[in-house]
């Protein structure tokens, strides 16, 4: 499985955006497809995930009620909405791919199997 984020942007505190991550496969039912990111200097942190299969979706608690992840199996592409964004949001957010991942790993980003190159949020006041 091949991953391409695009999406990301400048945007002003308080606006939206939405990514987008296309897979080049076909992602199957088993899979995880995760959202992270990673702004300079720090660690890379879970956004959100959703299993493919049944759809269920997990949130960081610092994003929730704000992101929405989303995923059209029509197009392979999985969606993240972000909308009240904030400062704090800036960096770069990658797409993952996790095969078989139990809700209490999701969060975790070495057990993702696949990468995208990742795409750059940038919020401003």
């Amino acid at each position: 499985v091949q991953l391409q984020a695009s999406g990301g942007g400048l945007v002003q505190a308080g606006g939206s955006l939405r990514l987008s991550c296309a897979a080049s496969g076909r992602i199957f039912n088993d899979y995880v497809m995760g959202w992270f990111r990673q702004a300079p200097g720090k660690e890379r942190e879970f956004v959100a995930a959703i299993k493919w299969g049944g759809g269920s979706k997990t949130y960081a608690d610092a994003v929730k009620g704000r992101f929405t992840i989303s995923g059209d199996k029509a197009k392979n592409t999985v969606y993240l909405q972000m909308s009240s964004l904030k400062l704090e949001d800036t960096a770069g957010y990658y797409c993952a791919a996790g095969w078989r991942l139990i809700t209490s790993s999701l969060s975790n980003p070495i057990n993702y199997n696949y990468w995208g190159q990742g795409t750059q949020v940038t919020v401003s006041s």
